[in-house]
């Protein structure tokens, strides 16, 4: 596994992610069936504007830049920890530049991650992933993470 650390994220390299970010998360609402395109952008925009008011200075939120052993930027992985249970942390993206996956980095930023929450009195990390994203989810499962509820349907 290659030596991952997790670098507070710079202004711009933030700016760029947001941009990303919720355009891929409406898109996972809308394919998940919770809601149509354009109700999902509006919906993740939302979310994201409450959950991040002050940016990525929002305090119990905390977006770093993964990076490999070489110092170069690999992904990114924002968690928040919850103020009403501070210990437990919650992952609401964890992202390796697609260019970059299989190469152990995404489990390396949540060797990381484990790291830093146990420096910080954090007992357990929650997530949610979309059904249909397989490869994510067979990361989480290798790493010891278990489903602790499972929504299911069928579409006619």
């Amino acid at each position: 596994m290659p030596a991952v650390r997790l670098v507070s994220i710079t202004e711009a390299a933030y700016q760029r992610w947001l941009e990303r970010l919720i355009p891929e998360y409406a898109a996972g609402l809308a394919r998940a069936g919770h809601w149509t395109k354009e109700e999902a952008l509006e919906r993740a925009r939302q979310q994201t504007a409450e959950l991040l008011p002050d940016g990525r200075s929002t305090p119990g939120q905390y977006i770093w830049t993964i990076t490999d052993d070489t110092g170069g930027a690999a992904g990114i992985l924002w968690v928040a920890v919850e103020a009403s249970r501070p210990e437990r942390a919650f992952i609401y993206d964890i992202e390796v530049d697609p260019s970059r996956r299989g190469r152990g980095l995404g489990t390396g930023a949540l060797a990381a991650l484990e790291d830093w929450a146990r420096a910080n009195a954090i007992k357990t990390l929650g997530l949610h992933v979309f059904g249909d994203n397989e490869g994510a989810r067979r990361l989480y499962l290798r790493q010891g993470y278990v489903e602790t509820s499972v929504q299911m349907e069928k579409r006619l």
